[in-house]
């Protein structure tokens, strides 16, 4: 039995556990929710092309010129962007708005509570039973920072917006992670276009993009909300590179592409419950984002199983408010899914011949 300890002793080591650890290499991944290996060949082109003035320092001018694109692509002004080198940075910010107290709703990303505990902020983990709706958050009045994810990770619901901006209060900042919003059609219940003084929305381009290892992102919020994030940040703190990514992900033709994959993503996502379902696989519905819940019984067995059939997918106790019998499944093409349930098929047969102790 594999642990990850709760708590100073372990350092929190559960809520540093992320889907890339369970990606052994060879493995097919599901337990990853990049799409793609790579990014786009247009944008591998583009970013190649900046590639001979690396010599240079990022510019003030190149970083206008993204924040511009950004704000553009959201209907905001450019001094309510703040770039990012992955959406987890502007989690690892959060500690410098000087929160006295943080509430974090749980099943959901770790990144947020594991800085906010890192830099002492006393946290009140808000746990939503399933079928993990934000009706039924019981959030502490005493919060002046909320954190949310919409769509929800690993849980893949989709929260109205009415239901996030009930969570505001007078005095508190509302923190949304939007890093898959991208992947829902029409972005339904965003608020990134809502200019708000209390409101702060997290996007990632790292998911859609394939720009894992670029760690491009950006926040929008109230400029003096972001001066408060930004303050003893790093000169420089974005590569040419990720400015370029950034502007290039959000201009109208790179957001009506990330649209047409997000539909395509919805088929694909419904194929594979229907999939998963048919094997007696329990899947948490309604799903909206590009990866699924399951629940099965023997679930660390299972886990082991699908890797030594050599399918890798996301250990979910590591997210608090789960069990050893949850696992995240990323939305793939139909061929992966087609080896993805072959493997569940023959670990289901093994288990149930052989059952754990």
């Amino acid at each position: 039995m594999d642990t990850l300890e709760y708590g100073d002793g372990g350092r929190w080591a559960a809520l540093r556990h992320h889907g890339d650890v369970d990606a052994a290499p060879g493995l097919l991944d599901f337990a990853v929710n990049v799409q793609g290996a790579a990014p786009p060949s247009w944008l591998v082109e583009r970013l190649v092309g900046l590639m001979g003035g690396l010599g240079a320092y990022p510019s003030a001018d190149h970083d206008r010129r993204t924040r511009e694109a950004v704000a553009a692509r959201h209907g905001r002004g450019a001094d309510e962007v703040l770039l990012l080198a992955g959406g987890a940075e502007g989690f690892a910010m959060l500690p410098r708005l000087a929160p006295a107290h943080a509430a974090v709703i749980h099943p959901s990303f770790t990144e947020p509570e594991l800085a906010l505990r890192e830099a002492g902020v006393p946290v009140t983990r808000v746990i939503l039973d399933e079928p993990f709706r934000l009706r039924s958050a019981q959030v502490p009045e005493s919060a002046d920072l909320v954190v949310v994810g919409n769509p929800t990770n690993p849980t893949s619901v989709l929260h109205g917006a009415e239901d996030m901006l009930a969570l505001r209060r007078p005095g508190r900042v509302l923190v949304v992670d939007e890093a898959f919003m991208d992947a829902i059609p029409g972005e339904e219940s965003s608020l990134a276009a809502l200019s708000a003084p209390d409101i702060l929305v997290l996007r990632s381009l790292t998911k859609t993009w394939a720009l894992a290892g670029l760690r491009c992102g950006y926040a929008l919020g109230d400029p003096a909300v972001l001066a408060r994030l930004a303050r003893g940040r790093a000169h420089w703190p974005l590569g040419t590179l990720q400015l370029e990514a950034i502007a290039a992900c959000s201009e109208p033709a790179a957001v009506a592409e990330a649209a047409g994959h997000a539909a395509v993503i919805a088929g694909r996502r419904n194929e594979m419950e229907r999939r998963l379902d048919a094997l007696g696989v329990r899947v948490h519905v309604p799903a909206r984002a590009p990866f699924l819940l399951v629940r099965v019984p023997a679930g660390e067995s299972m886990r082991h199983g699908l890797a030594a059939a050599g399918v890798a997918v996301r250990r979910c106790d590591t997210f608090p408010g789960l069990t050893r019998d949850h696992l995240r499944v990323a939305v793939r093409p139909r061929a992966q899914v087609d080896q993805l349930i072959r493997a569940f098929e023959a670990v289901t047969t093994r288990l149930a011949e052989c059952p754990p102790s």
